[in-house]
């Protein structure tokens, strides 16, 4: 994907391609024996990686550095360096260099005293310098002279010349195991282990001015991780993460985000993860976490006795997590294969499965460092506490992020082009909205809606209110001589039916504080209403909060709220909550148990003296369909009675829904707000060119839901339209790229010639030609051959006389 110097779309969106040979010969001879799966394409337009890949690179020598784990990697430049940790006898200090480029292990240059042999410490860089704190240091052979450190230690790259930090005034306790790293200038230190607590406490030194600096302790607020050591950190979108580690009896699978400025810890929700979505990784210790893009990658570690292998990746935007796939075709070579086999087998005492050799073994106090957009991995502690000296390269896939519940919330957000208006509870609030996510999304309000359009069309201006259309102002009135569509539905009060509505564009909720209780009580409204409403998706996101905001200071006022609502799943949470053995006594203590209704204080009572018997249930939780689902369904169908826009394809019709349009392209929300035609009908181009009906009908499924599944054919099309339509990144291009480079075949050929010959990818038609003679036995048997223009079938001779000599014609003639 990378190497070639083409560009694919300049700015005035002209599409341009290379070809690049990698399965089929360059030679100008006919190739009986080609492959199916043709050549690739390099059509190089920004750096995104098609697939995962781990990759095993050679291990490190012996006689250059010994195996180890416990130590740390920084990446400089392209090079990973190494330094200290323990190789099962002894600790070590030395400083080990591998280059990435080459693929090469050398022992760094290093003059000057180094720090003392020591494992558990921290390295980060900053500027050309790599600086190492801390570690546990002594002779573990001996089991002498053993203790923390908190010394500083500079390591300059241009010169190799090793300093010590002499820091005056307050010192950080001593301690190993903890986290590291660098923002705003200065080296940031969390938490760890001084030789007899965990810590969780935090201090920064500024790396700009050796003479001047000072260590200064952290005054950190929020939700504080616990205390806790032998857990990586990680720097995304200027926050601070730290996921896991050893804390005791409260070791979680927990994560946590620290703001620099404000210095403030939150812990991040999983109650938006529904169940049958991947949930976060087990909680472990001794794994490690890279930032890359949006995203952080956890690898290895120890969770619960076992040493997993996955690597798990969390969105830091949509802020879920998923299990990573490598590709099929993630490189071990048979000697390594072979090498590791036979190591399993001497230390696999155990008789416990291989690991699979197509990515990275399970491990733990390995280290990892990211260069450019691949990550590496080098050391550990692997089966049988035995030392690593394997280094392992993850390539990243780094496709532009969905921007589906982006749009379509930032469409809510703004109010623009609305066409109905709730009318809400006792007061009459009024919440705008767009006819065609709010039918796809819910039933319920479908049908709402399409009674009162029924109304507003028997009775004009008595179905629309007593006083006409109403004035809305400017960007939502409804568009055309219809006015704004009144729904009154009195059993919603605004601010609940305003979570409803952000849930139904973006799939999510806001969530509120945690365990405050007003909090809680609103997201008890809007379950409510997903229970009228028949949202099962949203009743099990309110849920899963409400169940885990409930504690020792909220429970009592949950309880009586859900009692009053009739919400039988939450107060049962609540009652079984408060009969806990350790949380009883103290709820009975508190003021708000003295004001309970009799009833519930029963009910209480009751409860702790005879628990009901548990009722376990085998049956399947529904919950419900997705945004992605809904809008897929509304496309291909469900949508239709709601169309207010003709899309003209060549002369063709095709009805679809103006706010879906807007929300994904500024192409037509600019057209909506200013240029909106009369007739409501738009034709459809890409610049100068008409797209495929197929082609387009790719592009629709893109624009409602999200989808880059297409044939390669239509990838062709669509290269220009992410510019031409103002999609919010180049999403689809980047699938177009990967569609046309893996899946280029004989049996589609044609169908991409053609493509190419009305896109005037010339590069594409003379790679797509290249093929056809390659593979002319089986070209000529496919049936759409015979279909093909005349002017393209003549290029198709012209491409034969130009490559076969007479004599390959002879054979080719008595083959067919």
């Amino acid at each position: 994907l990378a190497g070639s110097g083409n560009r694919l779309v300049g700015c005035d969106g002209h599409v341009t391609m290379s070809c690049k040979s990698t399965k089929v010969a360059p030679s100008v001879d006919f190739d009986h024996s080609c492959s199916d799966s043709v050549e690739y394409l390099t059509l190089n337009f920004g750096p995104f990686e098609t697939v995962h890949r781990w990759r095993r690179l050679p291990p490190c020598d012996e006689f250059v550095g010994a195996r180890r784990s416990k130590h740390t990697v920084v990446a400089y430049r392209d090079a990973i360096y190494v330094f200290g940790g323990d190789n099962g006898k002894n600790m070590l200090n030395d400083l080990l260099r591998f280059d990435v480029k080459d693929c090469s292990w050398c022992r760094a240059f290093t003059t000057g005293t180094p720090p003392a042999p020591r494992y558990h410490h921290s390295a980060v860089v900053y500027g050309s310098s790599m600086f190492v704190f801390g570690g546990y240091t002594g002779d573990i052979y001996s089991n002498s002279n053993l203790k923390n450190k908190n010394d500083l230690f500079e390591y300059k790259f241009a010169t190799g010349q090793w300093t010590e930090w002499k820091v005056e005034g307050s010192l950080p306790v001593a301690r190993s195991a903890h986290g590291a790293t660098v923002y705003s200038d200065k080296l940031w230190i969390f938490a760890g282990y001084d030789g007899n607590a965990r810590l969780n406490d935090m201090w920064t030194i500024s790396l700009q001015d050796r003479e001047h600096a000072c260590w200064e302790e952290i005054e950190q607020s929020g939700e504080i991780p616990p205390s806790c050591c032998n857990f990586p950190v990680a720097v995304c979108r200027d926050k601070m993460f730290v996921f896991s580690g050893q804390s005791g009896a409260k070791i979680t699978n927990n994560l946590f985000q620290f703001e620099f400025k404000g210095h403030m810890w939150t812990r991040i929700p999983t109650e938006h993860l529904l169940r049958g979505s991947p949930p976060p990784p087990q909680r472990r210790y001794g794994h490690t976490m890279v930032a890359f893009d949006r995203h952080l990658y956890v690898f290895g570690g120890a969770a619960d006795n076992t040493l997993p292998n996955e690597l798990h990746s969390y969105d830091v935007d949509s802020q879920t997590w998923e299990v990573i796939q490598p590709s099929l075709d993630s490189e071990v070579c048979a000697q390594q294969l072979f090498f590791s086999i036979q190591l399993q087998l001497k230390t696999n005492t155990k008789k416990q499965p291989l690991f699979d050799l197509s990515q990275s073994g399970g491990r733990l106090f390995h280290a990892a460092a990211v260069i450019q957009d691949a990550m590496y991995i080098f050391g550990g502690t692997v089966d049988n506490n035995v030392r690593s000296g394997e280094m392992y390269r993850f390539q990243f896939s780094c496709y532009p992020k969905c921007t589906l519940h982006e749009d379509y919330g930032k469409l809510f957000e703004n109010r623009q082009f609305c066409d109905v208006e709730f009318i809400l509870g006792e007061r009459e609030e009024r919440v705008l909205g767009h006819i065609a996510i709010v039918t796809a999304r819910c039933q319920w309000l479908r049908k709402k809606i399409l009674q009162a359009r029924d109304r507003q069309r028997q009775g004009g201006e008595e179905g629309a209110g007593a006083g006409g259309p109403r004035d809305i102002p400017g960007g939502t009135r409804a568009s055309g001589n219809q006015p704004m569509l009144e729904v009154h539905i009195r059993e919603a009060e605004a601010q609940p039916f305003e979570v409803l509505m952000q849930f139904l564009y973006t799939d999510k909720i806001q969530y509120p504080r945690r365990g405050h209780v007003q909090d809680v009580l609103l997201i008890m409204d809007v379950y409510k209403l997903a229970l009228s409403f028949k949202l099962s998706r949203l009743e099990q996101l309110c849920v899963q909060y409400i169940e885990a905001s409930v504690d020792l200071q909220n429970v009592l006022s949950v309880c009586e709220q859900a009692n009053k609502l009739q919400l039988d799943q939450l107060k049962e949470h609540c009652l079984n909550f408060v009969v806990k053995e350790t949380h009883f006594n103290q709820v009975i203590m508190t003021k708000e148990f003295e004001h309970l209704s009799t009833p519930l204080i029963v009910e209480i009572v009751r409860r702790k003296q005879q628990p009901p018997p548990r009722v376990y249930s085998d049956q399947p939780v529904d919950i419900g369909t997705s945004l992605v689902q809904d809008m897929k369904a509304y496309l291909e169908g469900g949508g239709l009675d709601f169309c207010d826009i003709v899309l003209l394809l060549d002369g063709h019709p095709r009805p679809a829904h103006k706010a879906i349009l807007a929300a994904r392209s500024s192409y037509f929300e600019a057209m909506f707000r200013s240029f909106m035609p009369e007739d409501g009908q738009v034709n459809i181009s890409i610049g100068e060119m008409v797209p495929s009906k197929q082609a387009f009908e790719s592009m629709l499924r893109y624009i409602y839901y999200g989808d880059v599944n297409m044939p390669p054919e239509d990838s062709l099309y669509l290269f220009a339209a992410p510019y031409y339509y103002g999609f919010s990144n180049n999403r689809l291009q980047a699938y177009c790229k990967q569609n046309l480079e893996m899946n280029v075949t004989v049996e589609n050929v044609l169908q991409i010639l053609e493509a190419a010959d009305k896109t005037q990818a010339w590069d594409m038609k003379k790679h797509c030609l290249h093929i056809i003679v390659h593979q002319f036995i089986k070209v000529s048997k496919l049936p759409n051959l015979r279909s093909l223009s005349q002017l393209l079938l003549l290029d198709i001779i012209e491409s034969l006389a130009s490559h076969i000599s007479d004599k390959q014609c002879a054979e080719m003639g008595s083959d067919i």
